[in-house]
């Protein structure tokens, strides 16, 4: 089923559309899930509740692509879950991964993820990411939006895991520069 099918069943009250996001997205879902939590129960309860905070947002939101609308939800959530439990091992998940490579970057002191200015901070970092080359900015997506693992980047893209790690260190580095830029970090 098409996504706008789908999007449409939501905007019926169509419990059917629960069923058809579950059959076309509940993989990649768990996937961005897993990669955060790496707890199976977690998972299931994140993208759960992922399926359900679609089904109370649309409507009245009508998101443009599916997919991603669904994927971002699953994110939140996931981190959400993840602060929540405040356990001290997570299983080893990336997230904790992610969060310690960008704070040369962003800074070890502010918190980022929860600061009044995140949405500033994404607005730069987008407009940053625009700058890239595709190949870079899919690589740095997938390892901090997304939380893959360097060697799940690697075999996407078919390089080496040190292509992917060089990759990463040099537009951390150029991230830095262009937050300095950007009066962001002082």
């Amino acid at each position: 089923m098409e996504d706008r099918e789908i999007v449409e069943l939501f905007f019926q009250r169509d419990e059917t559309a629960i069923r058809e996001i579950e059959k076309k997205y509940s993989r990649y879902l768990t996937k961005i899930a897993q990669n955060i939590l790496h707890n199976e129960e977690d998972c299931v309860e994140s993208v759960n509740d992922t399926y359900l905070k679609a089904w109370n947002s649309i409507p009245p939101h009508k998101p443009e692509v599916l997919s991603t609308f669904l994927g971002k939800i699953t994110r939140e959530t996931s981190i959400d879950l993840l602060r929540k439990k405040n356990s001290v091992k997570r299983g080893g998940g990336q997230y904790d991964a992610v969060l310690s490579e960008m704070e040369d970057c962003i800074g070890a002191d502010s918190e980022p993820w929860q600061d009044i200015e995140v949405r500033f901070l994404v607005d730069v970092i987008n407009k940053f990411l625009e700058t890239l080359p595709e190949e870079s900015r899919n690589i740095f997506v997938c390892r901090y939006y997304f939380m893959d693992s360097i060697k799940e980047i690697a075999a996407y893209g078919n390089y080496s895991q040190s292509k992917v790690k060089s990759i990463l260190y040099r537009i951390r580095i150029s991230l830095k520069d262009y937050l300095e830029s950007e009066g962001f970090i002082i």
